[in-house]
């Protein structure tokens, strides 16, 4: 049973952004500090992924665990209205697989960020690190100079 009016949750349903949310804006600043450029939401490819680094041919997803169906905690069923739910659920993991597969045969490369794991801002960088410049970890950690001389890169 739902605890708030139905004109209360029709509001905060409406509230719901589907651009720019803060799961997107975490993972848009981590790339950015750690040096690569992007596109955002490119209306031409499947999907409209939230980052597109056309370079690379990557792109870059960030589902919010309730809407896109996680298996962890936040991507719970609601009490309310399960069957509507169960058929929304289905419909966005569908439209999600359909659209990963047609970026893949277009030869991008995919990687979904679901919004439970962006509470380690280091496994986030260093998860984007390795999907966008798939270095040896060692030449990763060692950014070398004009000189030759190792630097630590920062992360």
């Amino acid at each position: 049973m739902d605890t708030v009016r139905p004109e209360k949750r029709s509001e905060i349903m409406r509230s719901i952004r589907g651009k720019n949310t803060r799961p997107e804006m975490i993972v848009r600043s981590v790339a950015h500090r750690l040096g690569f450029r992007f596109r955002l939401h490119t209306k031409h490819l499947p999907g409209s992924p939230d980052l597109v680094f056309p370079s690379r041919k990557k792109v870059i997803f960030v589902h919010g665990c309730f809407w896109h169906n996680h298996s962890c905690q936040r991507g719970r069923h609601p009490k309310t209205r399960p069957a509507y739910w169960a058929m929304r659920f289905e419909k966005n993991r569908t439209r999600d697989v359909r659209q990963v597969r047609a970026l893949r045969r277009a030869g991008w490369k995919v990687l979904t960020v679901w919004e439970c794991q962006l509470t380690d801002a280091s496994k986030l960088a260093l998860r984007l690190q390795n999907f966008l410049d798939p270095l040896p970890t060692a030449a990763r950690r060692l950014n070398l100079n004009k000189l030759g001389n190792p630097t630590p890169k920062r992360i």
